[in-house]
């Protein structure tokens, strides 16, 4: 087995985790209690997992406006994260981020981004900084097909290749840039990773809805990375189950498209059937998970809406740093 037990069952319930956090946010949306824009990452956890699972705490990665499952794959507490969407005090940054914002950068966590192919620029400053500390680390810029048509990508892929630094420009493309179709709105015939190739570096493609995919095909960009070559950048052809953002109707769907989606482009459930078809993991061990993650994400939202607001007396801490 290419995987030990402990492995399979930590990918298992981190993938769990990101699809039972969503879900429960997409219902607790309705109540009115959680403010602003949330944009949910169910059905392309592994992509998130897949690639998480093999970066150390010292790696940095940033994300997007969808970085809920980026958070939980890079090892944010779970807990936390909910009472930052409920913008409460107890919140990894102090309920003043909500979800887009989210960052801890304890676990190399960067941040969430609300400006789309905003994070491609942070990565490379991050990925440079890594270069310079000659420690193996590695800068990750998460983004959407969107992003691959924004400028700040493409400049933020020419600068890591002309200073050959270590950013990996991961691409999930999920085939909606907000409401327009990739096939519309990405001139290279839906085939993002060749506009990184453009820019003379290696790019990788795999699918996104499968875990085993992901996993091999980043480690083997990730080993070309760590050992000196440059940046490289990965297209991961996945799924959204929800709109781009809550509330969005998806009249831009096809008839029946979400159900077939959900039916045949499964990540959790193309898992389950890998490792039971291989005999690397059992039913039972994977619905035990499956109970402790629903109390995990029930006890997370009871203690979010227990938790305190802000005061506004402290509005303007943490707005700028000091440097003496």
């Amino acid at each position: 087995m290419p995987f030990t037990s402990d492995q399979l069952l930590r990918a298992y319930r981190t993938m769990k985790t990101i699809r039972v956090f969503e879900e429960r946010l997409h219902d607790e949306i309705k109540t009115g209690e959680i403010g602003g824009f949330t944009h949910l990452y169910a059905g392309q956890e592994a992509v998130a997992v897949g690639i998480c699972e093999q970066l150390t705490v010292e790696d940095k990665i940033v994300s997007t406006h969808r970085g809920h499952g980026h958070c939980i794959a890079k090892g944010c507490d779970v807990k936390g994260m909910m009472k930052e969407i409920y913008g409460r005090v107890g919140g990894l940054c102090k309920g003043r981020a909500g979800s887009m914002h989210i960052a801890d950068l304890a676990v190399g966590m960067l941040g969430a981004n609300g400006i789309v192919g905003g994070g491609a620029p942070q990565a490379v400053g991050a990925a440079l900084a890594a270069k310079i500390d000659r420690k193996g680390r590695v800068g990750i810029a998460f983004s959407g097909d969107g992003a691959c048509n924004q400028g700040t990508t493409f400049e933020a892929m020419n600068l890591a290749v002309v200073t050959k630094a270590p950013a990996i420009f991961v691409f999930e493309n999920n085939h909606y840039s907000e409401h327009t179709g990739d096939a519309y709105a990405v001139g290279t015939a839906k085939d993002i990773a060749s506009r990184a190739e453009g820019f003379g570096m290696r790019a990788w493609r795999a699918d996104g809805c499968d875990f085993f995919s992901t996993y091999e095909n980043f480690a083997d960009l990730l080993d070309y990375v760590r050992a000196g070559h440059g940046p490289a950048a990965i297209e991961l052809d996945t799924e959204r189950y929800f709109g781009h953002f809550e509330g969005d109707p998806q009249r831009y769907r096809g008839k029946g498209e979400l159900d077939r989606i959900r039916a045949e482009r499964d990540c959790l459930t193309a898992f389950r059937d890998r490792v039971r078809a291989e005999q690397w993991l059992g039913d039972a061990e994977m619905d035990a998970i499956d109970a402790e993650v629903i109390a995990l994400i029930d006890a997370a939202v009871t203690e979010a809406r227990a938790d305190a607001e802000p005061d506004p007396a402290h509005v303007a801490d943490d707005v700028y740093a000091e440097y003496c």
